[in-house]
């Protein structure tokens, strides 16, 4: 618990105007701890920081959120999720 609540703070420090919720995947960690997605939520809650220190316009992060947001395998299993090493691989080429 004190983990989370450690996690929480830190993300709310990096980017103290935003008073969204965080979104759990943000402060929970996977079984290896080496997931490469995050969800769609977790994106969107740190889009407007990640424009903001790549000097991009939130609208272009946006965009590639949606490209890399992989659907539900087969349809139905497991949720939406945005593959984060190749929405960075895109953000740095849209430099």
């Amino acid at each position: 618990m004190d983990a989370v609540k450690a996690r929480v703070q830190a993300l709310r420090d990096a980017d103290p105007g935003n008073q969204q919720p965080v979104p759990v995947d943000l402060v929970t960690a996977s079984g290896s701890g080496l997931d490469p997605h995050i969800s769609p939520a977790a994106a969107e809650y740190q889009l407007a920081r990640v424009a903001r220190v790549r000097n991009l316009d939130p609208d272009t992060v946006r965009k590639q959120v949606t490209e890399h947001t992989e659907g539900r395998q087969f349809g139905i299993l497991g949720e939406l999720r945005v593959n984060v090493l190749e929405l960075n691989l895109a953000l740095d080429a849209a430099r």
